[in-house]
Formats: structure tokens, sequence, C-alpha cells
């Protein structure tokens, strides 16, 4: 789902025109209309984080990225996974430099979820 179809989907699903969600974010009517439209694709962090904030929505949920609120594992699994990291050197620093085996992975699990 795009950025724009999403705004659209939970602006309409709060009770909210175009017009109000557009004078509330402090962005023209017109502005707004395009990126539901899928006019404007790639509108500004600051633009989207100004709608998410008048639709009372995390940032996260507008992008389509999964949020920390998302993840199931207990905290005490997930101290104990950055604990193991820090011992073998891995830094947060250096956590980007993975990121590729990580998406690799996770692409993988999705993978072999839609054969089974």
């Amino acid at each position: 789902m795009t950025i724009g179809t999403t705004v659209q989907e939970i602006r309409k699903s709060k009770g909210l025109t175009l017009s109000e969600c557009a004078e509330r974010a402090n962005i023209s009517k017109s502005y707004l209309s395009n990126i539901e439209r899928n006019i404007t694709k790639n509108p500004s962090v600051l633009v989207i984080q100004k709608i998410a904030n008048v639709l009372e929505v995390d940032l996260d949920l507008i992008l389509g990225v999964e949020s920390s609120a998302d993840l199931t594992l207990p905290e005490s699994e997930w101290l104990e996974f950055v604990n193991q990291l820090k011992e073998t050197g891995i830094d947060k620093e250096r956590l980007g430099e993975y990121k590729t085996v990580i998406e690799f992975v996770k692409w993988q699990n999705e993978k072999l979820n839609c054969n089974s």
C-alpha cells in the first residue's frame, strides 16, 4: 500500500475531511490531495510527520514500517540477543553493515511461509 493510500484510509476512518486534515497539518489542501492520489510520491518526512500527528498515528504506520511494538520477542530475549551481538564485537554503529544479511533472512522466511 502506498503512503497516499494509507493516509487517505486513516484520514477517512478518523472522520476528517481533506480540508480539515490539511489545515490541522498546516499544509495546503492540494498538496495533501496530491499525496493521497499518489501524484506526490515522495513527500518529506516532515510533512508525513505533521499528517501523522493530526491523524494521531505513529509515523511508522503511514510509512508501512514494522514498529518495535509489533515485535514478538519478550524483552529479556532482546536483551540477550543484544548482549550476544556485543560479545561478538558488533556494536550499534556496525549493525547497519549487517542489514543486507538481515533483509535476506527476512526474505527467505517470507518465501518459505508462502510456499508452506
